[in-house]
């Protein structure tokens, strides 16, 4: 193993350093507490080493969202994996949705709320996003017509419920009726 291997493996390492460090503390006091001052604290490197990983806060909320977007993908496929059939598949995963984004309140804002510059549906869209995209798209799929808009319908209203059970403006205790109303709609 030579010299540039051993570099790429430890930047590599400080990156996963950074970003593990940035959801803890996301995940116990929400994003204002982390600050690219608090970060270098946390994993004991000073400011200019992380700057020389990420440009700013916004790039490593950005590599926290990839992340999590790997993350949910995995959580999609494991729920439609256990489906018996459509139905339960788009149910499934629109329950494993919802759990996921309750369940990871801050990784889920870096995901689909803060600023990140990350976007879907163009050249440039990173392979964990599409692949978590494709998650969805693969129980909607069947439906006939423009599978893309459909899956975007399907995730839309997943996002929506999330954010709404998130701040409390609906119940979470009817989670599985909104859902069965939104898998019936897909299904026609």
């Amino acid at each position: 193993m030579g010299i540039a291997e051993r570099k790429g493996r430890q930047r590599a390492e400080r990156e996963h350093r950074i970003t593990a460090a940035a959801r803890l503390i996301a995940e116990g006091e929400g994003w204002r507490a982390v600050t690219v001052r608090r970060l270098a604290e946390e994993i004991e490197y000073s400011q200019p080493v992380l700057y020389s990983h990420f440009e700013n806060r916004d790039a490593i909320v950005a590599a926290v969202a990839v992340e999590g977007f790997r993350d949910i993908m995995i959580a999609l496929q494991t729920a439609a994996r256990g489906s018996i059939d459509r139905r339960d598949a788009l149910e499934n995963v629109a329950l494993a949705y919802l759990a996921f984004a309750r369940g990871h309140p801050a990784l889920y804002e870096a995901m689909f709320t803060l600023p990140t510059g990350l976007r879907f549906a163009e050249p440039e869209t990173k392979p964990e996003l599409k692949a978590a995209f494709d998650a969805l798209a693969a129980v909607v799929a069947p439906a006939g017509g423009d599978v893309a808009v459909a899956t975007e319908t399907f995730w839309a209203t997943l996002h929506g419920l999330a954010e709404l059970e998130r701040s409390g403006r609906i119940r979470c205790g009817a989670r599985a009726e909104r859902v069965a109303l939104v898998v019936h709609g897909l299904l026609g």
